[in-house]
């Protein structure tokens, strides 16, 4: 008869379990926006993200700083931490398929009351010819138990595979930290580059307005200047000198952001100033737009989190069946220590299995596939948004690296015209066919010039940094 007490209490389980699946979708998407076929309509064949960075930058002070911060940077580590992190739950995860195996050494004593069915059973039971069952009964046990969770509807496995894209995401994560780092490095050095060739011009202009003082000075006590012109050109030479002393603020500043990229306390940065020119970061091919999903390491992170949600999402669902579970155990089991391993009679096993299903928590398994879903669609979005932003990254670049070869070509002919102008009017001035405010102008236009030339040619190195890492270059 036992049978058809048990079968319908099973039917019964499976079928609530079910009940509650009834509605749930794990089939989700969103609008999907496919990539442009060209950059800015450039389509170019060859992408540069596949240079090694070592490789893609030709200064060697450079690469010596690259290298410190990629072994020190304190993010980097973090980064990295995080990978080991994500590998454990991937460990945990396969542990949780497997049955849990665990020694169990234990013992107690009980006493039933003699009024119940065990307590007037046990005075009355004799373990062996005239001993009978004694009144404060010990027990003791020594061996394995074990249970296993058998994975019918796939839950732990989803739950798996969602660890093993998580641990993916970490280390494209890490990829992307990498790149990030690389850039920074790079940015501040070649910024550190442009402070010491303005830095330079700075001082040059001040020791050529220092001789055009000491001369103004000499006219006005001959009685050809004034004191209103010795008063511009002070006033002008102490304006050069502050923005002497800022320059040498920002040459500190940038040296610190970089000791501290390269995880050390501050300390002078080595660096050569005439590379600033000479050695210009290499030309980029930008490559097609799909490019960007296979060397963008935060493209990738984001799709493996895509990944990783779906099977947290089935998950959540198959939490929703009923769960069957195989417990066992296998040891000795006695009253007294001298019968546990010396008698047959001792050995005690046991064996059984169980099916769960969740009734009264239904609404709470509701609210976490809820929230499996939602975290689905965001990490879509996020998909999605991460390769809007690379596209428009790249697009960005490219447009600003046509423009400032435009403006650099343009500032070096305005610097070499001001600097003949500054050659004329100081000639001019000294036979008094111009004027110490055309001379002060002359000055202080070449001085602006030569600084704007700078500030260009360092935003076209910036630009092609930042270009090849918006690629997906900088972490190889």
């Amino acid at each position: 008869m036992e049978p058809k007490v048990f079968h319908p209490f099973v039917l019964f389980f499976v079928i609530m379990g079910f009940s509650g699946c009834a509605n749930l979708n794990t089939d989700l998407s969103i609008p999907e926006k496919p990539l442009p076929d060209s950059f800015n309509d450039k389509q170019v064949s060859t992408a540069v993200a596949s240079i090694n960075w070592r490789d893609y930058f030709a200064d060697p002070l450079l690469l010596k700083l690259l290298d410190t911060a990629v072994g020190n940077n304190l993010d980097l580590q973090m980064a990295l931490q995080r990978i080991e992190t994500s590998r454990s739950s991937v460990k945990l995860a396969n542990a949780a398929m497997l049955p849990q195996v665990s020694l169990n050494v234990g013992g107690g004593v009980r006493k039933f009351g003699l009024y119940t069915m065990d307590g007037a059973g046990n005075a009355t039971t004799e373990i062996r010819p005239g001993q009978i069952v004694p009144e404060n009964l010990p027990d003791m046990f020594i061996g394995l138990q074990s249970s296993w969770e058998v994975d019918v509807w796939g839950k732990l496995e989803s739950q798996r595979k969602a660890a093993v894209s998580n641990y993916l995401s970490s280390i494209e994560a890490t990829h992307f930290v990498i790149s990030n780092l690389v850039t920074d490095v790079a940015i501040y050095y070649n910024e550190l580059l442009a402070l010491d060739n303005e830095l330079d011009i700075v001082r040059q202009t001040i020791q050529k307005q220092q001789e055009a003082l000491e001369i103004i000075q000499i006219q006005k006590e001959a009685g050809r200047a004034n004191l209103l012109a010795v008063q511009q050109f002070n006033a002008q030479l102490l304006d050069s000198q502050v923005l002497e002393k800022t320059l040498l603020q920002q040459i500190s500043e940038r040296e610190n952001n970089i000791n501290f990229l390269l995880g050390r306390y501050p300390q002078p940065i080595e660096r050569t100033k005439t590379e600033f020119f000479d050695a210009l970061p290499k030309e980029v091919l930008a490559g097609i737009p799909s490019q960007l999903l296979i060397n963008r390491p935060d493209v990738r992170a984001a799709e493996h989190q895509v990944e990783a949600s779906k099977f947290d999402l089935q998950a959540a669902k198959a939490a929703f069946y009923p769960n069957f579970n195989i417990t066992a155990s296998l040891g000795f089991q006695a009253f007294n220590p001298e019968f546990l391993f010396t008698s047959p009679a001792s050995l005690a096993y046991s064996l059984a299995g169980t099916l769960v299903a969740p009734i009264i928590n239904m609404k709470s398994l509701e609210a976490a596939f809820n929230t499996a879903q939602a975290n689905q669609l965001s990490a879509m979005y996020n998909y999605q948004k991460s390769i809007l932003n690379a596209y428009v990254e790249v697009a960005n670049q490219l447009s600003n690296i046509k423009s400032l070869q435009q403006m650099s070509a343009l500032k070096k002919q305005q610097s070499e015209v001001l600097k003949q102008s500054v050659e004329a009017a100081n000639e001019l001035y000294k036979s008094a066919r111009a004027s110490y405010l055309e001379v002060l102008i002359a000055q202080q236009s070449a001085l602006q010039s030569n600084l704007q030339l700078i500030n260009v040619t360092k935003q076209q190195r910036l630009a092609t940094i930042t270009l090849y890492k918006a690629l997906g270059g900088g972490w190889k």
